[in-house]
């Protein structure tokens, strides 16, 4: 599943007085090995559903699956007051009933650095109405 969160510069720089100092330590680390395997496993596995699905029933099958994914992974509630579950996306995919690296190990949501990005801000970028660029 992509990631559908707004990031926490919302507008094209780090605000020190909403966010804090930047931790550039946290961002510059690598992945960890079980997650990266994981996320290979994922895409393997994505790739070979679609090749069987497209072999039994045609193309066209396939690419309706696409759209479906495309148009269900935009999906999100607006701001970030409540973290959008994407339960559509994930019925789809079957991934509905699996646990996930997030669920076991980190969640983001849970650290002690994480500040939630201003509702009016995010809806301002999403509706293109903030004269500042990213």
């Amino acid at each position: 599943m992509e990631n559908s969160e707004l990031p926490h510069d919302v507008l094209g720089h780090h605000d020190t007085l909403r966010h804090g100092l930047p931790a550039l330590k946290s961002d510059a680390l690598p992945l960890h090995p079980v997650q990266s395997l994981h996320q290979e496993k994922l895409k393997f596995g994505a790739d070979t559903k679609r090749k069987i699905v497209e072999n039994l029933y045609g193309s066209a099958f396939a690419l309706r699956m696409d759209f479906d994914r495309q148009i269900l992974s935009r999906c999100q509630r607006p701001g970030n007051l409540l973290p959008s579950s994407m339960i559509g996306l994930e019925s789809l995919t079957g991934t509905l009933d699996e646990l996930n690296f997030e669920n076991i190990i980190y969640d983001p949501r849970d650290s002690s650095r994480f500040v939630p990005v201003d509702m009016h801000d995010a809806m301002e970028l999403r509706l293109g109405l903030n004269s500042r660029k990213m």
